[in-house]
């Protein structure tokens, strides 16, 4: 079964249907959902950011909406700055640091939209970093070792 776009708008600083995750430590926003794509809102407080990974099957993208983050992508370092469009394609690892000393917020989705919104359900509150990562890769993310982060 295929699941339609809703229309409508979903407010700023607020989750689709007001609905919100705890990621460890990152609060992440649910903004749409649907076969096609799924965007999320996130916000990382400095020192705060998610591991270089890969997703096989999903091209991802991040707008960065307030402060800066450091990018990691395809090995290479760049900084994406309030503004800039991230393209991360299927199958590149990646990852995004917010290496500064103000908080950073950012638009995220991807296509199609996959697990992704399944996973991100089933880390609400989850603690344990083994079982993040077990979790994502049952869910097509993953994760790579910490040295790909240096």
């Amino acid at each position: 079964m295929t699941k339609e776009l809703d229309g409508g708008i979903t407010p700023e600083g607020d989750g689709f249907e007001g609905v919100s995750w705890n990621i460890l430590g990152q609060v992440y926003f649910p903004k749409a959902d649907c076969e096609t794509s799924f965007a999320f809102e996130a916000n990382s407080e400095p020192g705060q950011f998610v591991p270089v990974h890969i997703h096989h099957t999903q091209d991802e993208f991040i707008l960065v909406q307030e402060g800066q983050l450091e990018l990691k992508l395809d090995g290479k370092w760049s900084t994406a700055k309030a503004g800039d469009l991230v393209r991360m394609p299927r199958g590149i690892p990646h990852g995004y640091f917010n290496k500064s000393d103000k908080p950073a917020r950012a638009f995220f989705w991807v296509s199609p939209a996959g697990k992704l919104k399944d996973l991100f359900v089933g880390l609400d509150e989850m603690t344990d970093v083994v079982e993040v990562v077990r979790m994502s890769a049952a869910h097509d993310v993953e994760f790579l070792p910490a040295e790909a982060n240096d």
